[in-house]
């Protein structure tokens, strides 16, 4: 058995089949079965269910690939730990909301990155259940999401900010009335399948609010784009950082019963990166407290 074994057999897991993990690990769909039919023999235990087309995990497998993920961490993190930089270089991968990604997220990883400039720090967008089902799974290091009515044992929760939902209308709309531009204009969802759009329809519900809706978007930047061409109005998180050359438009409060989401940094509790986490959240805390995207000169 080797490092290299046990990535791949994280790799089957990862990504669903022998196929996909040969891609991810950039070896053969060959090497990829005999390399676990060696673990299998090696560990006398039968980690995949091959009855089916596409070999599966069995209650073992599952186990292992869970104790694999230890052991691979703890293996990347012996020269960290060595020579006492915690983490605090190589690579660390974090998840984000798509509302974080022209505004918070880039201004708190250039805020990391020139306090730790061998630190590779990479982005992965999505939606808040899916990122954390990846930080659970361990396919992230973190990931900065809505915090959802349920979390797990396994999450540590760190809060970020809190934003209250307001409502985007365009320069040409003649009031400043959230509830008749609601009722008077077509209405652009922001995705119901996001926590946060869940959270504005349960707001819009509670209110006894109708809307015409007219579209359902993911993306703040596509949603800010259509409410600009007066397409409709929209309600959103008012980002707690705002983005460089922010798009022209009415954002207007719903008023004191206005929903507001919690933003936050969720990683695995027995993550080895916690330092590199701590740094991470105290530079978005930073980018929050500041308030503005502001670009950070690497020359400092």
């Amino acid at each position: 058995m080797s490092i290299r074994t046990l990535k791949t057999l994280v790799a089957i897991a990862d990504h669903g089949t022998f196929s996909a993990a040969a891609n991810a690990v950039f070896v053969t769909h060959a090497a990829v079965s005999q390399q676990m039919k060696l673990l299998e023999e090696d560990w006398q235990l039968q980690l995949f269910n091959r009855t089916k087309r596409t070999p599966q995990l069995t209650s073992a497998g599952r186990a292992a690939v869970a104790r694999a993920r230890e052991v691979i961490a703890a293996y990347d993190n012996i020269v960290p730990s060595i020579i006492g930089d915690d983490g605090l270089s190589g690579k660390l991968t974090i998840g984000a909301v798509p509302t974080t990604l022209t505004g918070l997220v880039p201004f708190a990883v250039s805020l990391l990155k020139k306090e730790w400039p061998d630190l590779h720090v990479s982005v992965v967008p999505g939606l808040t259940i899916s990122l954390m089902q990846q930080v659970e799974r361990g396919a992230l290091d973190a990931a900065i999401v809505t915090k959802p009515h349920v979390m797990q044992p396994v999450h540590q929760w760190q809060l970020i900010a809190e934003e209250e939902m307001e409502l985007l209308a365009s320069l040409e709309t003649d009031s400043d009335d959230p509830l008749e531009l609601l009722q008077e204009n077509p209405f652009i969802r922001y995705s119901r399948t996001a926590v946060v759009g869940a959270m504005i329809e349960d707001w819009l519900r509670e209110n006894d609010i109708k809307v015409e809706d007219s579209m359902e978007l993911e993306s703040l930047e596509s949603i800010g784009s259509m409410v600009v061409g007066n397409l409709g109005v929209s309600i959103v998180p008012r980002t707690c950082v705002t983005a460089p050359n922010p798009l022209p438009m009415k954002r207007i409060s719903l008023g004191a019963n206005a929903c507001t989401r919690q933003l936050g940094l969720i990683s695995h509790s027995d993550s080895l990166k916690v330092r590199v986490i701590d740094e991470l959240q105290k530079q978005l805390l930073k980018a929050v407290e500041i308030g503005r995207f502001e670009p950070v000169s690497s020359a400092g």
